[in-house]
């Protein structure tokens, strides 16, 4: 997949769809390099690891399951070596916490300020980033109704991936 179907907001979401993975990991770990160089933020050794880690597989980890991972490569086995990269990188739209797993995703596109939702499969965990407009939902409509003011939103939908569920119709 290219990087414009990457990022095209109308594609399929990366995580359900058929895409060259080793592209998707170096076009994501260059991405997050060029935003950082842009930027004027240190994307260090294992800030990157981590996010190579992430980017490796299209299913949200656990800090401790990247913590697992960066000690295997010789990058520490403290908790805080893992939670201070994954805070960089989510601070900076690199990647998204996954509220319902309390696990992180890589951001499936990290050149672009958007609101993202996920779908979540309820049976291999893997996760698909998809665009939403906050701006045009009912949640914003009674908000500006009663006066209040949205500053986050986090939608997450659990259901069935198509590959889990061409598995239960065989």
């Amino acid at each position: 997949m290219t990087s414009d179907a990457r990022n095209n907001s109308t594609a399929t979401p990366l995580g359900f769809a058929r895409h060259d993975h080793a592209a998707c990991v170096s076009d994501g770990l260059s991405a997050a390099e060029t935003r950082c160089a842009e930027d004027g933020l240190r994307f260090t050794p294992v800030r990157r690891k981590v996010l190579e880690i992430l980017l490796q597989e299209h299913r949200a980890l656990g800090a401790y399951v990247i913590l697992d991972r960066l000690r295997e490569d010789g990058f520490g086995s403290q908790p805080p070596v893992a939670y201070r990269a994954l805070d960089f990188l989510v601070n900076h739209g690199l990647a998204h916490k996954i509220e319902r797993l309390n696990a992180f995703i890589a951001c499936a596109h990290p050149d672009e300020s958007h609101n993202p939702s996920f779908m979540i499969c309820r049976l291999c965990d893997s996760v698909a980033e998809a665009q939403s407009d906050p701006d045009q939902s009912a949640l914003s409509d009674a908000a500006r109704a009663t006066g209040f003011q949205i500053e986050r939103t986090v939608v997450e939908a659990e259901g069935i991936c198509p590959g889990c569920a061409k598995k239960e119709d065989s």
